[in-house]
């Protein structure tokens, strides 16, 4: 009944006929609440990675949303060109950890990583940094070109304003390798990563209302992302229940590949999608998915949404409406072959298509 209630408020909200199986919103939360502060670590302390904890929230049921989250912040950079996406980071000092599909023991801090903890949130803004072997007790932002993170952890911090974990809107060529993102105070306004012109490569992503958030020319690879945290109330919402992705995609941006990664909504109450996206020219490749209301969601939003690619991926059964695939009426794709399910290797039903 709760369900059904639900995707009846939804229908009344966005004047579609089809509750939230195509987002109605464009949006990301405007990123505040949180101070510039300098890049240097304080309170440094050797300490062992972390284990991963479980999520704020483990339902097995599903649910679709009718709209995506509120809009990313102004400070993405123009999109780049190139159908099929493209990445805005640099290559990876480490090939894939597995050739299966990953899961917590292949990404990630690697284990036997010694960690400094670096306490208070932290600006990177000169070029060509590495930064390895952290935890990070605060949110990290990053506004100068071709950084890198190696065996990391961001948890963040306590927030009620719009945040990630690691913010790099500002940022040009970075790189994330074998790290973790976990907050330690999850809430209805925190997200994993807002992306933008970044490769991301083995992380372990879980925690978090969205995955990761994206901008332009971006890549995520071999990673997992998992155990979104689901909260009643959210002021991106409205008030209404959080709308998790495991990654979004927006209105305005491009190039987005999500390239052998385990993306697995069916343990996150009430998700949304694996994949909800609004940006063109994204690429979705040798996945794992799974959960999610559809559990890839391509919406156009005011102009028709093309040059988008699934292919070679496998998909559980465990969206709500029996969907692997929707698109949006005016969506269309470009390649869409050898995705089949998990469990049997047969190929998934043609997409479902309606706003």
């Amino acid at each position: 009944m709760r369900r059904t209630l639900r995707l009846a408020s939804a229908v009344a909200a966005c004047g579609i006929l089809v509750a939230g199986l195509a987002g109605c919103g464009d949006e990301r939360p405007q990123a505040g609440g949180a101070p510039e502060p300098v890049a240097a670590a304080s309170g440094e302390a050797a300490v062992q990675p972390a284990s991963a904890p479980a999520s704020a929230s483990a339902s097995a049921s599903a649910s679709p949303s009718a709209s995506p989250s509120p809009r990313r912040s102004a400070t993405s950079a123009p999109a780049g060109g190139g159908s099929g996406g493209g990445t805005g980071g640099g290559s990876s000092t480490g090939g894939a950890r597995t050739s299966g599909k990953p899961d917590a023991s292949s990404t990630g801090v690697r284990p036997g990583t010694q960690l400094t903890v670096v306490n208070g949130d932290q600006t990177f803004s000169t070029a060509n940094q590495v930064i390895s072997g952290k935890d990070f007790h605060g949110f990290v932002k990053v506004t100068g070109k071709n950084i890198r993170f190696v065996n990391c952890i961001f948890r963040g911090r306590a927030t009620s304003s719009n945040n990630a974990l690691l913010d790099t809107d500002r940022g040009t060529g970075t790189v994330v390798e074998d790290s973790e993102f976990v907050p330690s105070n999850p809430s209805a306004t925190l997200d994993g990563i807002y992306a933008n012109n970044i490769s991301i490569y083995r992380a372990n992503v879980h925690g978090s209302v969205d995955g990761v958030k994206t901008g332009s020319n971006v890549l995520v690879q071999d990673s997992y992302i998992h155990d979104m945290s689901w909260f009643a109330s959210d002021p991106n919402q409205g008030g209404g229940a959080t709308h998790n992705d495991g990654v979004q995609g927006f209105l305005g941006d491009s190039n987005v590949v999500l390239k052998h990664n385990n993306i697995d909504m069916s343990t996150s109450k009430e998700a949304n999608a694996a994949f909800q996206d609004s940006a063109k020219n994204s690429r979705v490749e040798d996945n794992w998915l799974d959960g999610g209301g559809c559990t890839l969601n391509f919406s156009h939003v005011n102009a028709p949404l093309g040059g988008i690619a699934v292919v070679n991926n496998r998909f559980g059964r465990h969206s709500f409406y029996n969907c692997p695939i929707l698109l949006s009426t005016q969506t269309t794709l470009s390649a869409n072959s050898g995705n089949v399910w998990v469990d049997t290797g047969k190929p998934i039903p043609a997409p479902q298509r309606h706003d």
